[in-house]
């Protein structure tokens, strides 16, 4: 066998067991068989969602070549602790639920002008206050709102599953757009950032989820929202995660955000349609809740 299928088959399945392990009460279930009350599940969602961050920041500024000299590359870390100290906070009383913080308006809008300025202003990421700028929108914003997804309860041990089915959705819809650009693919969506995708591929992507999140809707009806909804802001923001994290690479001359994934590359590049789908979601939960 390739030796390549072999580690893309070992990292893939590495990289699956930690999500669902993390995502769903599997994780704390077989951890407290081991010991009682050993771990909660919010725990090791939290865990998991901190391990991303750093490691996904860490990769963004490997892709961005900071100037070693540069007193901008030692602020990433300090910012992203503050930052995402604020999201932790929030998310261990409960506060995504029970109160909305005008403030997570400005941080939706600091992602947006980020990946603007990613495809239309790239030059200014070549200053280092512009790396620092970016590492920090482009990393703690978007793995912050995704503390917000998931609802949990301390007395009964409950944890929703909104996070695990948002990465099947994301896996799904990328499988669904790519096998169906690969039969009925002719109008590249964007050759020069990433040219095997394309309108078919898209369009498949959309219809196909937007099925799969009717399923989901069907035999999870507790979850917060409507999975149609989920499901086709998924497959319209899927390829832009992807497109996203293509144009930083190809930006900066980078083919992979990292190799800690056997056969997969980086964080970033297993993650970036669900950095980019995260706040989308999260901002859905928002004004279904008050609509």
């Amino acid at each position: 066998m390739d030796k390549n299928l072999v580690q893309r088959l070992f990292g893939g399945f590495l990289y699956g067991f930690l999500v669902v392990f993390c995502t769903t009460p599997i994780g704390s279930t077989l951890l407290n068989k081991i010991s009682p009350d050993l771990v909660q599940q919010q725990s090791l969602y939290y865990g998991l969602i901190t391990f991303f961050l750093f490691v996904g920041a860490w990769e963004a500024m490997r892709i961005m070549k900071f100037d070693a000299k540069s007193w901008e590359r030692w602020l990433v870390f300090p910012l992203l602790i503050f930052v995402f100290y604020r999201f932790s906070k929030r998310y261990f009383q409960h506060g995504f639920y029970f109160q909305f913080n005008l403030s997570e308006i400005l941080a939706l809008s600091l992602i947006a002008i980020a990946v603007i300025t990613l495809f239309k202003f790239s030059k200014e990421l070549y200053y280092d206050n512009g790396k620092l700028i970016f590492t920090v929108i482009y990393t703690a914003l978007p793995f912050g709102f995704a503390l917000g997804l998931p609802r949990f309860s301390t007395v009964d041990q409950s944890f929703t599953l909104e996070v695990f089915f948002l990465f099947i959705l994301i896996w799904s819809s990328d499988t669904f757009a790519y096998f169906t650009g690969k039969f009925f693919g002719k109008h590249k969506m964007a050759p020069k950032i990433s040219p095997k995708k394309t309108w078919e591929g898209f369009a498949g992507g959309v219809f196909f989820t937007i099925i799969l999140g009717f399923f989901i809707e069907q035999y999870y009806p507790d979850l917060r929202g409507n999975w149609m909804i989920v499901g086709f802001l998924v497959s319209v923001f899927a390829p832009l995660g992807d497109l996203v994290e293509s144009q930083l690479k190809r930006t900066f001359g980078v083919k992979d955000s990292g190799n800690i994934i056997p056969g997969h590359g980086g964080i970033l590049d297993r993650l970036d349609s669900f950095i980019i789908c995260v706040p989308v979601v999260y901002l859905y939960f928002i004004l279904e809740k008050f609509i």
